[in-house]
């Protein structure tokens, strides 16, 4: 029995080994295979930070005190301006912040505000004030800083004979100059046997002033340069000799003048032909003009380096027709600038003026904002604000790649005057400052009133 039983086990055995044999062998399970490695992600560079940190402009203006007309004007002109660059996105991507001191006409006080926009405010550029006799002394210290200094209203030759290499000028030329302008109108357009026999100079103790009477008359004029040596430049023989005229009456007058009823009394005295007056601000025009109404003289013709602004010319109402002003600007100018990367033409300006003020614009807001529109070129070009960049920049542009502004197209001599620049003629006439000379140079020209209109 029992071994029945392992007979059994053994054939059941037997059979589960060859069942085993003959079954298709299964493969063993493969292990998945892994990923293959792949390099870590490269480590992404942190942006460069965006500096939107504002542009910095500093000016000190005279807002008050007796340049107080012009130097408004002259604040208008570049808020205007600086409005347009921030209205269009600013300027190389930062906005542009505008810091305006009020120096009240004062010499002192336009030196501490230009010592501390330079080294407390830290500024990034500056913008200049008006008058020779602020700028004179103000641009000896952005010098010493090596600050840029675009100046708009300092036309005095000793301004820029000092070997300077910060300074650009946005006028078209030095005082000592400017008396050409009127000369040649008057050679130009009077006829031969009406231009003045007798001429009266009668100008303010002031830089501007005694430039302008240095070039009409011819004198010598001596300059300090910035290494403390002298330097004599002979402006012989002087504009007036090109009018054959005799000069019968000199007289300057002091800071502060007040007698004017006693200084038009002398004048008429000395019953010139025409008049040269060269005044440091509207005031000053305006109170010489009503002098000389006050005491009936009645020249043929009266020029006046002062005199352009509406002020002007709606304080003396009749008073002022016949009386010639020189211009860097005038409306019926069609030059073309550019601003923010595109054109931008004197029309331009009057439109955005009127639009921003609700007033008409003139040539003392036009000269300012002429020179920003000359600096932001220069900052858009390089993209920097670094002021010697600037300065080597704007050094560099020449006849055929000038700085192009709403008074023409600029560039510059060594001393930072303009090269091939020339001054409007003005003349009012029925309460209308109209464009008279050149009368080829764009539409709109008026034939000069001479002689003037008696009061």
């Amino acid at each position: 029995m029992k071994r029945s039983i392992f007979l059994v086990m053994a054939i059941v055995m037997i059979a589960s080994m060859a069942l085993s044999a003959c079954a298709t062998p299964t493969e063993a399970p493969v292990a998945p295979e892994a990923p293959a490695a792949t390099e870590a992600p490269a480590a992404t560079e942190a942006p460069a930070p965006v500096d939107t940190t504002p542009i910095k402009i500093g000016s000190s203006l005279p807002l008050t005190g007796e340049f107080s007309i012009t130097g408004t004007k002259h604040r208008d002109g570049y808020q205007l301006c600086v409005d347009l660059i921030n209205e269009a996105g600013g300027l190389n991507g930062r906005p542009v912040e505008l810091v305006i001191s009020d120096n009240q006409s004062d010499v002192d006080t336009t030196l501490a505000q230009m010592e501390r926009f330079i080294n407390e405010d830290k500024v990034d550029l500056i913008f200049g004030t008006f008058s020779s006799k602020l700028t004179f002394p103000a641009s000896a210290v952005t010098e010493q800083a090596e600050v840029l200094h675009p100046i708009p209203s300092a036309a005095a030759l000793r301004v820029y004979e000092r070997g300077f290499k910060y300074l650009v000028y946005f006028q078209p030329n030095a005082a000592e100059y400017i008396g050409a302008s009127p000369v040649m109108m008057i050679k130009d357009l009077v006829p031969a046997d009406q231009q003045p026999a007798t001429v009266a100079l009668a100008w303010a103790d002031d830089f501007y002033a005694n430039a302008l009477i240095a070039g009409l008359k011819g004198d010598d004029v001596t300059f300090q340069n910035n290494d403390g040596t002298e330097k004599t430049v002979s402006l012989a023989p002087g504009e007036l000799s090109k009018l054959g005229a005799e000069i019968v009456f000199e007289q300057q007058w002091p800071e502060g003048f007040s007698d004017w009823t006693t200084l038009a009394a002398s004048l008429k005295a000395a019953n010139a032909d025409f008049l040269f007056a060269p005044v440091t601000s509207a005031d000053e025009a305006i109170n010489l003009v009503n002098a000389l109404q006050q005491v009936g003289y009645n020249p043929k013709g009266i020029f006046m380096s002062q005199g352009g602004q509406k002020e002007f010319g709606e304080a003396l109402g009749s008073a002022a027709n016949g009386i010639t002003v020189q211009a860097s600007w005038h409306p019926l100018a069609n030059f073309s600038g550019m601003l923010n990367g595109k054109e931008f033409t004197n029309q331009m300006f009057l439109d955005a003026f009127k639009a921003k003020f609700g007033a008409e614009g003139g040539e003392d807001e036009a000269i300012p904002f002429a020179l920003c529109q000359g600096i932001e070129q220069a900052v858009r070009a390089t993209g920097s604000t670094d002021n010697t960049v600037l300065r080597d920049w704007l050094s560099a542009r020449t006849a055929d790649d000038p700085v192009k502004t709403i008074l023409g197209d600029f560039y510059w001599d060594e001393r930072g005057l303009p090269i091939n620049k020339s001054f409007i003629m003005t003349q009012w006439q029925d309460g209308n400052l109209e464009f008279v000379y050149p009368t080829d140079a764009f539409p709109g020209v008026e034939p000069l009133v001479y002689p003037k209109p008696e009061w």
